[in-house]
């Protein structure tokens, strides 16, 4: 039956020093649905604690984590929040007056304001966040997970909150991790063989568009560093990369 409740879907795994403020800022919806890939910490607690709906299930991909979300939600329209992101009351607002309106579209793109090592970014991005469930048909992509959504979407004007790279053992942390994801990707997709230049290239492509096109030199040392780690991040996959052709 349709009715125009939301379910606010979290994907996490061991999140345990930002979650809270996460779930706090989605307890005006209907229903948490969240989502937990194996934490080790205290996360899965904190998340009864605030009241989701919680379903450990074993990690494969992203677009599978989402799409088990989608399955047990249970309310006509469905947001999918970051464990580091946080709804603000503006937007939280924009989405129940959005849900409410018989002419809505079925799927909304939404703002986020990027904080890194707790500096607001120059660049905001934008994501598809806010769906129709019967409309959102599948997540696919092992990486970046993109939806299939059937109608027209739309854009919401107040922006979501995205606090991340909190610190530099996090951002290293999480290269490790993701840069495996990354580089098989390229390799599953036969990327061209990996060169010196090629990776010194890219390298230098990732430092320009994040120093220099983001305008991350106006926020000082931080847009350095975040700058600087966008182009390691960028070596580590692609010497990833590189390994795996090479078969090492």
């Amino acid at each position: 039956m349709m009715n125009n409740k939301l379910t606010v879907v979290v994907i996490a795994k061991n999140e345990e020093k930002q979650i809270t403020a996460c779930l706090k800022s989605a307890v005006f919806a209907d229903e948490i649905v969240f989502i937990d890939s194996g934490s080790t910490d205290n996360t899965v607690n904190i998340a009864k604690k605030c009241g989701a709906k919680v379903f450990e299930v074993k990690f494969s991909n992203f677009s599978d984590l989402r799409n088990i979300g989608r399955e047990k939600a249970v309310n006509s329209w469905i947001f999918y929040l970051d464990a580091d992101e946080e709804i603000t009351k503006e937007l939280k607002a924009e989405i129940l007056k959005t849900i409410r309106d018989v002419n809505a579209k079925n799927c909304y793109l939404i703002k986020r304001s990027n904080y890194y090592l707790g500096r607001k970014w120059p660049v905001d991005d934008t994501v598809e966040k806010l769906f129709r469930k019967e409309y959102l048909k599948n997540w696919y992509g092992e990486v970046h997970e993109s939806p299939t959504v059937i109608g027209e979407k739309g854009e919401l004007t107040n922006p979501l909150i995205h606090r991340t790279h909190n610190n530099l053992e996090e951002m290293l942390n999480n290269t490790i991790v993701w840069s495996d994801f990354e580089a098989k990707a390229r390799f599953e997709a036969n990327h061209p063989k990996i060169t010196w230049w090629r990776i010194f290239r890219m390298m230098l492509t990732s430092f320009w568009d994040s120093y220099v096109r983001q305008k991350g030199w106006t926020v000082g040392t931080v847009g350095l560093i975040e700058s600087m780690y966008q182009s390691f991040s960028t070596f580590v996959t692609y010497a990833k990369l590189w390994e795996m052709q090479n078969n090492l």
